[in-house]
């Protein structure tokens, strides 16, 4: 039977899992449903090959895909075990539908999964498992739906009994503050704890999401004030992983960016504990991209320099260059500078750091309580005292920090 004889319409399908690590997979055509395809093929395993007479700059530069750059012809899925025709030229997908039926090869048609041999279920992912939603053709259905699983799921409204973690740690960014700003790794992680050592800024929202059967330990570092030893929050990590404990220890931020995260791993390699670092949405760009302020932009600044706050440019223990950084013409960030607001002010503008220059302050970025102080270098440390600014807190130096078109925008939203 041919499936443009026999459409699939009003008949159920046959859920099954495909394996396809390393076995060929032919997707014909390049554009946008090709585009949202490809993700998942490459993340099986599949040797993906796209046969497209005009591929999406997004799938010509896709990585990982071998790109046949013609219009598809007779004989392109020799050796495939599924192909995809998703072309918006009804007659081309037929050909490919017709060829897979030949070949035993099960097919997706994109534009009418009705005379397909195969239809791509709204997929989702939830920690270890994969889930599929198939609604008879009906894809914003299948798409709703998935949306309301991958929901419950995240918040804990349906609950799958999971095993456990195996033990170790994991380095995980909670982002700037806001709790919907962490990765889904991390989030996944998070949610199968057993133990988590926390930062101060780490989104406390998310620790009150944990179970009771979570042990949290507090290693907060004040701002001039009481701080866990760094020694401290090592040996706990090693400790509680030895005992066999899955660890999170959860920051704000980035582990990488004045986290102070490679020694925590230093110290876990050492001990023979496996560890594994997930990334999170960086404070100094996304609290200004929070407050409307671009680090960068096309003919304005060609450099961003991140630098740390905690000690005063005079101080013997300071790295950082301050007459080189004022020569520069690009974006400054300071992070844990609200203390020494004047003392870095000074620096730049000693070095030749225009006194007019712009200058941002965001308190508490990303969150409700979001604070945008704007001044200039000459006036920076005058606005810091007068408004009371408090950490945690980013400024933003540069001709960015004077942008205010996103503002109204932002504060609405």
């Amino acid at each position: 039977m041919s499936a443009a004889a026999h459409p699939g319409s009003g008949h159920p399908h046959y859920l099954s899992g495909l394996d396809l690590m390393g076995r060929k997979v032919v997707v014909v055509g390049g554009g946008s449903v090709a585009q949202r395809r490809l993700p998942n093929l490459l993340a099986a395993g599949a040797q993906v090959h796209v046969v497209a007479l005009e591929p999406t700059p997004a799938v010509e530069s896709f990585g990982g895909i071998t790109l046949h750059h013609r219009a598809y012809a007779d004989g392109d899925l020799d050796g495939a075990w599924y192909a995809m025709a998703c072309t918006d030229d009804p007659e081309v997908n037929a050909a490919v539908v017709a060829e897979a039926e030949r070949r035993h090869t099960f097919c997706v048609r994109a534009d009418d999964a009705r005379f397909g041999t195969a239809v791509t279920p709204a997929s989702g992912r939830h920690r270890d498992i994969q889930f599929g939603v198939l609604a008879g053709g009906d894809h914003k259905l299948s798409a709703a739906l998935r949306a309301a699983i991958s929901t419950a799921l995240a918040d804990g409204d349906l609950r799958v009994d999971e095993p456990p973690h195996p033990p170790g740690v994991a380095l995980v960014g909670g982002g700037p503050g806001d709790p919907d700003l962490i990765t889904v790794r991390g989030l996944r992680l998070l949610m199968a704890a057993d133990v988590v050592v926390a930062d101060r800024l780490a989104p406390p929202e998310l620790l009150a999401a944990l179970g009771p059967q979570v042990e949290i330990i507090d290693a907060a570092k004040v701002p001039y004030g009481r701080a866990m030893k760094q020694e401290a929050i090592n040996d706990v990590l090693v400790a509680k992983a030895t005992e066999g404990k899955f660890v999170v220890r959860f920051k704000g931020g980035d582990p990488y960016v004045y986290g102070r995260g490679f020694e925590e791993l230093q110290a876990c390699v050492a001990a023979g504990v496996p560890v594994t670092v997930v990334p999170g949405i960086a404070s100094p760009i996304s609290v200004p991209s929070a407050a409307g302020i671009p680090v960068t932009h096309r003919g304005v600044t060609h450099e961003v320099v991140i630098v740390s706050g905690h000690v005063a440019p005079d101080h013997p223990d300071s790295l950082t260059d301050w007459s080189a950084l004022a020569r520069l013409r690009g974006t400054v960030v300071l992070m844990m500078a609200v203390e020494r607001v004047e003392k870095f002010a000074q620096a730049l503008l000693s070095g030749g750091r225009a006194a007019d220059t712009p200058v941002a302050m965001i308190e508490n970025g990303s969150l409700p309580t979001q604070r945008v102080l704007r001044t200039d270098l000459a006036h920076a440390a005058q606005t810091a005292q007068s408004e009371g600014l408090r950490p945690p807190a980013i400024v933003v130096i540069g001709d960015v920090a004077g942008f205010t078109d996103a503002e109204d925008v932002l504060a609405f939203a």
